[in-house]
């Protein structure tokens, strides 16, 4: 597989961001990620926006994002938990790299997510097990999966780098 752009898609909580840099130094390529571009041309965090604006602000930040880093190449792009479902989102990642779905369980999200305010859709747990199984089948999309729970992140940055080879 060549490509030289890659795009970690999953559920909050599956790794991308931390992942993505990873990757990325493995590669040598640069790192982005859709939240921190997101907070950096906002000036405020997520939770923020989306108190004050609500979901569908930061989902036209999010789109945005993606159409500003298109035309970067050799870069590892972590997008948010909810990038891959919108269908537009999802057609320009797939036009434009490779997708890494990274599938994490639903035990494995609610480990690692607090219900603390920091993700805004995380706080009710059951609301976030809902949105977890409604964006299943979204990310089953993705041209490539990650079993993203096995392992630490060196494994997994060896597994999509064998996979890149051949």
């Amino acid at each position: 597989m060549k490509t030289d752009k890659i795009y970690l898609v999953g559920f909050m909580g599956a790794g991308k961001s931390t992942l993505a840099r990873a990757l990325a130094r493995r590669l040598d390529w640069r790192v982005e990620d859709v939240d921190e571009w997101i907070e950096r041309h906002e000036r405020r965090d997520i939770p923020g926006i989306f108190r004050q604006h609500g979901e569908p602000y930061f989902r036209a930040l999010e789109r945005q994002a993606l159409i500003d880093l298109l035309p970067l190449r050799g870069t590892v792009v972590a997008t948010g938990g909810g990038t891959f479902v919108d269908a537009r989102n999802r057609e320009l990642m797939l036009r434009d790299g490779l997708v890494i779905w990274l599938d994490v369980p639903l035990a494995t999200v609610l480990d690692r997510v607090p219900a603390d305010g920091r993700r805004p859709l995380a706080g009710d747990r059951g609301a976030l097990e809902a949105l977890y199984n409604q964006r299943l089948a979204a990310y089953r999309l993705a041209p490539v999966r990650v079993d993203a729970s096995r392992g630490p992140v060196d494994l997994l940055v060896d597994q999509i780098v064998d996979g890149l080879e051949t």
